[in-house]
């Protein structure tokens, strides 16, 4: 006696969507994943914009197309661009184009800012004061000591500037440790 198992088999139809539904899946994950594979997960950047631009200056291209520096043994820098290409120069002989480019580099807006910042930092140590935030469009911010109002510093394109009210004469010194000066505020005396 012959047996026979019965198996009811889908419609082909039914097999045909289900391989091209399997497919685009699977091509859909594909996709995913190789983007995910090129994503680079963010980093900090070594370089500052400043640096790209000496280093840019220094070997001539544009700031942009610097990746990144090292450098190899103690004696080769290494320059590392973004279309591949890779640049190596002697240490000693970089470090004097750096210095070089360095010196006739002009500032930019932001940089200034910054470094009005740490003087206005360091300032307000000196004299046991702390400011405010700082409104970064006119360098300007509020000085208190001891939880008492002291009066108003700032900077613009000519000098540092200071006032003890809010509308007044600004008192001006080349530095912010002179101008906080001229608010009669007296330097803090080490404890």
């Amino acid at each position: 006696m012959n047996y026979f198992a019965y198996s009811q088999q889908a419609p082909r139809s039914f097999h045909c969507n289900t391989i091209d539904e399997q497919a685009l899946a699977q091509a859909e994950l594909d996709t995913h994943l190789a983007t995910q594979a090129k994503a680079v997960a963010p980093t900090q950047d070594p370089l500052t914009s400043r640096d790209r631009r000496i280093i840019g200056e220094i070997i001539e291209v544009e700031p942009e197309s610097v990746r990144t520096i090292w450098i190899e043994g103690g004696i080769t820098v290494w320059v590392q661009l973004v279309g591949g290409g890779r640049l190596p120069f002697d240490r000693n002989w970089f470090a004097t184009r750096v210095a070089e480019v360095k010196a006739t580099l002009p500032e930019t807006p932001r940089e200034r800012n910054e470094r009005l910042s740490d003087e206005l930092e360091k300032a307000c140590a000196v004299f046991g004061l702390y400011h405010g935030e700082i409104d970064w469009l006119s360098f300007s911010t509020k000085l208190y000591q001891d939880g008492r109002f002291v009066g108003f510093i700032g900077c613009n394109q000519q000098s540092w500037y200071a006032r003890p009210r809010q509308y007044g004469v600004n008192r001006v010194a080349p530095s912010a440790e002179q101008v906080i000066a001229l608010l009669g505020v007296r330097a803090a005396v080490a404890a």
